[in-house]
C-alpha cells in the first residue's frame, strides 16, 4: 500500500472520491423534483383561482368581482392574483380564454377536429352549429353573463366581449376557410345564427315557449339543429352556372340532339 504524501490530504479507496458527484447529483435532483412541486403547486392554484371567478359571478354577480372576492372564494392569498396573473383585468381575460365561460373553437370541433374539417362545407357548417347549440345549453353560466351584459357593463363584460370577437373571427377562419369567402352572404347568415341561439337560449331562462318551439325540449332544439343542416346545404349549393356545367345531360338534352345538316354538304349518291 502506498504511502501518503506529507501535506497532501490522503486519497479515498478505490471506486470513491470522497462522495461529492453522488453527493451533487443528489442537489440536483432535489432542486429539480422542488421546482417540479413548485410548477404543480403554482398549477393548481391557479386553476383554484379561475374556478372561483366563476362562482363569485354565480352566487355573487358581477359587482362582487374583485380581487378580494376571488382570493377569498379560492381560499388564497390575493398576492398571488397580482404575481400569477398580473391584477384583476389579468385574471379576467385568462377566464374568458380558459373556455370556462365560452365554449373555445377547438371545443365545438369535436373529438377529432381534422376530421370535421375535412367534412364537405354544408356538413362542416351544419357539424359546428350542432356543437355550439350543446355546448351554450350545458353552459347557464354563460347565459346569465350574457343576460348580465345586456343592461350592465364594466371591465368584465367589455373582457369578455372582446374574447368573443376574437372567437367569431377565429371561427369563420377555421370553419369556413375559402368557402365563406367565395359566399361573403354566409358570413352574415352565421352571424345571425349565432346570435339567434344565444336570444333562445336567453328566452328560455324564463319562458320554454317561443314561437311553437319548446326551449327546454331536447327534441325541439334538435329540429332546430337539423334546419341549420338544411339550411347549409342549399347555401353551399353550387351556383346555377357552375351546376350546369357540372350536372349530367339526358339523353333528352337539346344540346344531346343531332345538328341538322347545314346546307352545303353535300348528299351520298344512291
Amino acid at each position: 500500500m502506498a504511502e501518503p504524501v506529507p501535506g497532501r490530504a490522503p486519497r479515498p479507496p478505490h471506486g470513491g472520491n470522497g462522495g461529492q458527484p453522488a453527493a451533487k447529483a443528489g442537489r440536483i435532483f432535489q432542486t429539480a423534483a422542488t421546482a417540479a412541486g413548485r410548477t404543480r403547486d403554482r398549477r393548481s392554484t391557479e386553476e383554484r383561482i379561475l374556478g372561483a371567478v366563476g362562482e363569485v359571478l354565480a352566487r355573487e354577480g358581477f359587482g362582487a368581482i374583485g380581487v378580494n372576492s376571488v382570493a377569498r372564494h379560492a381560499g388564497v392569498d390575493k398576492v398571488l392574483i397580482y404575481r400569477y396573473f398580473g391584477g384583476l383585468p389579468g385574471l379576467l381575460r385568462r377566464w374568458g380564454e380558459s373556455g370556462r365561460f365560452w365554449p373555445r373553437v377547438v371545443d365545438l370541433l369535436g373529438d377529432d377536429p381534422d376530421a370535421v374539417l375535412g367534412l364537405p362545407p354544408a356538413e362542416r357548417y351544419a357539424r359546428f352549429f350542432e356543437h355550439f347549440v350543446a355546448e351554450l345549453r350545458s353552459r347557464p353560466l354563460a347565459l346569465e353573463i350574457l343576460a348580465a351584459e345586456v343592461v350592465e357593463r364594466n371591465e368584465l363584460t367589455e373582457i369578455l366581449e372582446a374574447e368573443r370577437e376574437a372567437w367569431g373571427e377565429e371561427v369563420l377562419r377555421v370553419l369556413g376557410g375559402t368557402d365563406l369567402a367565395a359566399r361573403p352572404f354566409l358570413r352574415d347568415v352565421a352571424l345571425l345564427l349565432v346570435a339567434g341561439i344565444q336570444y333562445l337560449l336567453l328566452r328560455s331562462r324564463r319562458l320554454a315557449i317561443y314561437g311553437g318551439i319548446d326551449l327546454r325540449s331536447d327534441e325541439d332544439w334538435r329540429r332546430l339543429v337539423a334546419s341549420i343542416r338544411d339550411l347549409a346545404v342549399v347555401a353551399f349549393a353550387p351556383a346555377p352556372a357552375e351546376a350546369a356545367r357540372s350536372a349530367p345531360r339526358s339523353a333528352g338534352d337539346p344540346a344531346l340532339r343531332p345538328r341538322p345538316r347545314s346546307a352545303g354538304t353535300s348528299r351520298r349518291r344512291s
